[in-house]
């Protein structure tokens, strides 16, 4: 029996028979694999059969976190019932203090500079209520800093460096009153 390499291509008969009548084997010949692939997904697109997929239109689910690392299912399962991680939470509460002291704030300086800006000078008695309430704002954002430095103490000891958050320059920042 003789042996047949069946990776050539087949003998053309003697009869003037062309290449177009045997095509090549090879459909990747002087070709990447990757243009080939990209070719076949362009002609599927063109049929239309990536038309009327489920979600289509809609923007894609990427709430899966990729630092999670093994606490990913626990985090997942605590996402769905509606509960976050303890550094997450605190985080958040850090957050939301130092917005509503900032808040706090911003609202006594619009009220210092609406009283600066009126035709008629504030009286004795409402510089003194404002005086009053800007050391008692003073003191109450010193120690709300303070306290605030001390859970992001607490939150930096307890998630990885990508989450530590700066400490508040205090002195600093009630200067800047």
């Amino acid at each position: 029996m003789d042996f047949k390499d069946w990776r050539q291509r087949p003998k053309q008969p003697d009869n003037n028979t062309t290449d177009q009548e045997y095509p090549s084997t090879n459909k990747f010949a002087g070709r990447r694999y990757r243009d080939y692939i990209e070719e076949q997904i362009s002609e599927a697109q063109a049929r239309g059969e990536f038309d009327n997929l489920r979600g289509m239109g809609k923007p894609l689910n990427l709430d899966s976190d990729l630092y999670a690392g093994d606490k990913a299912l626990g985090y997942s399962l605590l996402k769905s019932n509606g509960f976050v991680p303890k550094e997450i939470e605190l985080a958040k509460e850090i957050r939301t203090e130092f917005e509503r002291i900032e808040a706090k704030l911003a609202k006594l300086r619009h009220q210092g500079a609406s009283l600066r800006a009126r035709r008629v000078p504030p009286f004795a008695s409402e510089k003194r209520v404002f005086n009053a309430a800007v050391k008692k704002a003073a003191a109450e954002y010193e120690g709300t800093l303070r306290e605030l430095n001390r859970k992001i103490l607490t939150l930096n000891l307890m998630t990885p460096a990508a989450m530590h958050q700066p400490m508040f320059e205090v002195e600093k920042l009630v200067q800047s009153l």
